[in-house]
């Protein structure tokens, strides 16, 4: 005998990070030309983006400083 379906009083807000948007605040991760990931500090986006780049070397991964509105590359000397 099936279960019947519950369904939800309210749904689950969605915490969904659009690309088609420019951000205005904060710092994101560029992978390949994309953007992926927005962080608070730029220090927590510098960190993510060595330890992305020391374990997949082949990846463009640059760090976008949304207040500036530029884009920071990471020397070779830091990808480690």
């Amino acid at each position: 005998m099936r279960k019947p379906l519950t369904i939800r009083d309210e749904p689950q807000p969605r915490n969904i990070t659009r690309a088609d948007l420019v951000m205005t605040e904060g710092f994101g991760m560029e992978v390949d030309g994309r953007m992926k990931t927005v962080f608070p500090t730029l220090e927590a986006a510098q960190k993510r983006a060595r330890d992305l780049k020391a374990e997949f070397p082949m990846l463009q991964v640059k760090v976008y400083d949304a207040a500036e509105k530029k884009l920071l590359e990471l020397s070779p000397t830091e990808w480690r």
